[in-house]
């Protein structure tokens, strides 16, 4: 089961919602596409902040690495690692682009596709709220907190026969 942030695009101007068709709905996890092709896949995304950013780091690592000497076997192996990077961290900087462009992060759905998460989100959405349930100690019934605020206004009277291994200071023996 995959897990998806659900975004909502700001509205345009003159409407007061935004439409569902518009909402984002970016999968958390490993991104095979960004791993293997990262400039495309941002391309392709529209993340044109990170792909600027990805290419001078990328150029500057490369850059600095041929200055080291590093052989070309560790530069191929960096090279493999920050697109390890990005595969893993592609949701997040997708998230990210999107939070900067002014979208909203409305929710969270699992579901075992994309579909199936929209699915389950809009049916949630479209729900009326369930009702809250009444707080315990309203109807009556003992809460947690109460119980124990008297058993350790019980445990330290002064007049109370401790039974066990750790007595009170200043019991009789």
């Amino acid at each position: 089961m995959a897990v998806y942030t659900v975004h909502q695009p700001p509205a345009k101007a003159g409407k007061s919602s935004t439409d569902p068709d518009r909402f984002a709905f970016v999968r958390d996890g490993f991104h095979f596409w960004a791993f293997v092709l990262s400039p495309l896949w941002m391309i392709r995304r529209r993340l044109w902040l990170v792909l600027v950013l990805y290419v001078a780091l990328t150029v500057t690592i490369e850059v600095a690495l041929e200055v080291l000497g590093a052989s070309d076997a560790a530069q191929f192996i960096v090279a493999v690692l920050i697109g390890f990077l990005v595969g893993l961290e592609a949701g997040t900087l997708r998230r990210w682009t999107l939070t900067r462009r002014g979208w909203r992060n409305i929710g969270t759905v699992v579901g075992d596709d994309l579909e199936e998460a929209e699915r389950r989100f809009f049916a949630a959405w479209t729900e009326p709220p369930a009702p809250r349930p009444i707080p315990a100690a309203v109807c009556g019934v003992p809460t947690v907190t109460s119980v124990t605020a008297a058993y350790a206004a019980r445990r330290n009277a002064p007049d109370s026969d401790i039974v066990g291994l750790f007595p009170e200071p200043g019991a009789p023996r």
